[in-house]
């Protein structure tokens, strides 16, 4: 079953964390995390998203390791975040945390893959298109399953072209 949601990105960033974590995601962004997206502290991941506007946010909990679709995505990474209360909190960095969406999950050491698409056409989407949206979104997948705690991993990169 996937938990579908509109979170707005402030500070380009929206976050995935154990329902009773405390930890500081600010702390995260070391060179790595710039370059995968993705800051991972043991309770919690910052995800970087290329706007600063509402992103469409698709949450699945799995089984399993899914199979690897990176071919329909830009840009693949994935963590391992410990999941000490059995829920998952999805939010934009700054919204009000008792409102987040919460979605159940296996306790333990959970993988979160990160799949992420439609980044060309939100950064620079084509306004004098009569057939564009007005906002055009961009979509990322999360997919999240019990797995032993494992380093980051990148499957695929979108580097931002200059502007």
């Amino acid at each position: 079953m996937v938990t579908n949601l509109e979170l707005f990105a402030d500070h380009y960033q929206i976050h995935v964390l154990d329902d009773d974590s405390e930890g500081d995601l600010s702390v995260v962004w070391t060179d790595r995390a710039f370059l995968d997206g993705l800051g991972v502290a043991e309770d919690g991941l910052a995800i970087c998203t290329d706007t600063n506007m509402i992103v469409d946010v698709g949450f699945e909990v799995l089984a399993q390791e899914p199979d690897d679709d990176s071919d329909d995505y830009d840009h693949v990474v994935e963590a391992s975040v410990n999941l000490v209360s059995g829920r998952m909190v999805v939010l934009g960095c700054t919204d009000y945390l008792p409102d987040a969406a919460r979605i159940d999950a296996p306790v333990g050491w959970t993988r979160v893959r990160v799949s992420r698409r439609n980044l060309a056409a939100a950064v620079f989407p084509d306004r004098d298109c009569e057939d564009e949206p007005e906002a055009v979104l961009e979509d990322i997948r999360l997919q999240a399953w019990p797995a032993p705690c494992s380093p980051p991993r990148a499957f695929k990169y979108w580097i931002r072209p200059d502007m």
